[in-house]
């Protein structure tokens, strides 16, 4: 489907970014993987083959960094077809109420700084490629873009301002580049949190560890794969000239189906006295 397409993918080191850049040379594309860590790139060159992947180091919080990425992809590939801004980190569920406001400025800043600005860049150091190619632009948005609890207040804003600007920039960018998101739920990753709260060491796959092989009893899906690979056809789908042709500034939510849920629980603040 994707067959010639040029690729580029931020957090694209491990989980859903490495998922990602495996599928899209599966669907005959070559990727370019963007992580902080060089390391994670280079072994998710090596495990898909080096030959189809680019493995390139930059933080998308700096923009110098990323243009110094998107320049090589360039100069390797000849042009870009497709950006995946997929780099992000989690606030572990911190609530307003558990936190002084030192703690929580401090975990703002970390997260709003890759979770917003980290895609704004990476729109910013891009577009002119993908202006050039007729090309698309796809935000790895979340369950917390539309809906409560899927994080704490910084995480969820920063999800549900990631899904404006989404909104904003298919305005922005139309008719050439083509804009969307995929609201992805829970997988089993390497998703870390803000340094500043000291869980930049966590990863969301000991979360699902703890739940043993039952799922979430709060999906309507429970029982689906949180195998970040089962996560990627709608990428492909808007990624795709062919069958995405028509679709710029949607979101398509791949959640295990938290809309169609019953009320497991009316208030979060039910414990607080």
């Amino acid at each position: 489907m994707l067959q010639g397409q040029h690729v580029l993918i931020t957090g694209g080191g491990s989980g859903l970014g490495a998922a990602l850049a495996k599928r899209f040379v599966e669907e005959g594309a070559r990727v370019a993987v963007v992580d902080i860590s060089l390391e994670r790139c280079e072994s998710v060159a090596d495990e898909i083959g080096r030959e189809h992947v680019l493995p390139l180091e930059a933080d998308v919080t700096d923009t110098h960094s990323l243009h110094k990425a998107v320049d090589a992809a360039v100069a390797e590939f000849g042009s870009l077809d497709t950006v995946i801004a997929n780099a992000g980190i989690w606030d572990y569920n911190r609530s307003i109420t558990r936190l002084n406001g030192e703690e929580m400025s401090a975990i703002f800043d970390d997260v709003m700084n890759v979770n917003l600005k980290g895609y704004l860049l990476t729109a910013e150091a891009t577009w002119r490629h993908l202006l050039a190619s007729n090309g698309s632009l796809i935000f790895t948005l979340s369950n917390a873009s539309t809906y409560a609890a899927g994080g704490g207040p910084v995480y969820t804003a920063s999800k549900h301002g990631a899904e404006g600007m989404m909104l904003e920039l298919a305005y922005e960018l139309a008719p050439k580049i083509r804009v969307n998101g995929v609201g992805v739920g829970g997988m089993r990753t390497n998703l870390s949190g803000p340094a500043s709260a000291g869980l930049d060491d966590r990863k969301f796959s000991d979360i699902m560890d703890k739940r043993g092989d039952g799922g979430n009893p709060y999906l309507p899906l429970h029982d689906i794969s949180t195998d970040p690979y089962a996560f990627t056809g709608p990428y492909v789908l808007l990624a795709s000239r062919k069958d995405g042709a028509n679709i710029t500034g949607e979101v398509i939510k791949i959640d295990g189906g938290i809309a169609a849920r019953g009320f497991a629980k009316t208030a979060g603040g039910d414990n607080l006295c």
